[in-house]
């Protein structure tokens, strides 16, 4: 066997073997240009038969295209309900551009060079990392609606500030994890985020690892973050890897009853009827037209407030009073979508985007983002209309 300890004597990791394999864990610097090195050269020794990489299919096509957003179908990703995912990979690619500016380096660049460097060798490559939306998606249902609020407000700020990163984050991250140190430090006054970003992945990495098939001597490369934890759960774990791996896959289905829909309905629907029946047809009018006008207020004024086209204002507007009503008929999809359609974003808007959203001007003048925006003021000003017109009605219903 060829000898490897030269390039690993000075680094983290763990050689683990089990049933059969021999499993070399390389815990990187996702920031450094050494672990690149080491990595590439490790892998020209000849001295292993497969490659594993701490990376899912998503960010393998992002990091080898990074022209693949400039093809998104944005009025797709409306309809199919994942604004609030592709805001998220914007944040993620946001906080890794500040990072790339301030080292020359684009963080994670150690796993392309694994990659590449494996199929130089002809050796095969499994990534094993969980799909990044599959994190998203299980960190944001297992929190609750205000640690929901405060992490959105901080990938949020990660994508408009402009701020220097710091030397902290720097350390951070070099012992760390990529969408850990993009959570800010948010991931570590939360112990569910640290669950389902950190330690649920080491053990679906580990799983993974688990089920490779063929590769006697495999050479895994995580970031250090994972380092500790993966190695524990691939050399203890005794459960069958594939089921396990799956359920740490699994996201809990959108209910098939609107609960929330329902009872506001049912709410709405009952003030009225005490409205009418209180003060007859001119009282019960006078709240249904009070709500109308507060929630088609709200949402014209979010759509204004993006700078919509004013047929996207118009949309926001009559969609509103629907919302709470229908999930489908949601002012902030409709105008979005009206947006979208008028306003259609052009290459050099995806292109363009990683720097624009860096001002809050840019969010203004780019088409991708102003469309976002346009979909979340809107909600947002819907959302306060429709509030509002219920305090309204509350308080003329008791008093």
């Amino acid at each position: 066997m060829t000898d490897t300890t030269a390039w690993l004597q000075d680094q983290p990791h763990e050689i683990i073997e089990r049933d059969g394999i021999r499993y070399t864990v390389l815990g990187t610097a996702h920031v450094s240009a050494r672990s690149a090195e080491i990595v590439r050269e490790l892998i020209r020794t000849g001295a292993y038969d497969g490659v594993a990489v701490e990376l899912d299919a998503n960010r393998l096509q992002a990091m080898q295209d990074p022209d693949r957003m400039a093809r998104t179908d944005l009025v797709q990703v409306i309809r199919e309900g994942k604004t609030a995912l592709f805001a998220a990979h914007l944040a993620l690619s946001a906080y890794q551009r500040r990072m790339a500016e301030k080292l020359q380096i684009e963080p994670g660049a150690e796993l392309i060079a694994a990659v590449n460097a494996a199929n130089e060798m002809g050796l095969p490559v499994t990534l094993i990392d969980r799909d990044i939306g599959v994190t998203f998606k299980r960190t944001s249902q297992a929190l609750g609606w205000w640690d929901r609020a405060k992490l959105s407000s901080g990938l949020l700020a990660g994508i408009v500030t402009d701020e220097d990163i710091s030397d902290d984050d720097i350390e951070r991250l070099k012992e760390g994890d990529v969408l850990e140190a993009s959570f800010n430090e948010f991931a570590a006054e939360s112990p569910i985020i640290y669950q389902h970003v950190i330690a649920e992945r080491d053990e679906y990495m580990a799983c993974a690892l688990r089920e490779m098939q063929g590769p006697r001597n495999v050479l895994a490369v995580i970031g250090a973050g994972h380092l500790q934890g993966m190695s524990e759960h691939l050399r203890t774990d005794t459960s069958a890897p594939e089921p396990r791996r799956l359920a740490l896959s699994e996201t809990k289905p959108k209910s098939n009853i609107p609960w929330m829909t329902i009872i506001l309905a049912v709410f709405l629907a009952g003030g009225f009827a005490i409205g009418f029946a209180q003060g007859g047809y001119q009282v019960g009018s006078e709240l249904i037209l009070r709500y109308v006008l507060f929630a088609m207020a709200g949402g014209a004024l979010g759509a204004l407030a993006a700078g919509g086209h004013p047929l996207s204002i118009l949309g926001g507007a009559l969609s509103s009073p629907l919302t709470p009503l229908h999930p489908a008929l949601a002012s902030g999809t409709v105008s979005a979508l009206i947006e979208a359609w008028i306003r259609k974003p052009t290459h050099a808007d995806f292109m363009a985007l990683r720097q624009d959203v860096q001002t809050i001007g840019g969010w203004w003048r780019n088409r991708v983002a102003r469309t976002l925006v346009n979909f979340f003021l809107t909600s947002l000003g819907t959302a306060v209309g429709v509030w509002a017109a219920t305090a309204r009605m509350i308080g003329q219903l008791v008093s």
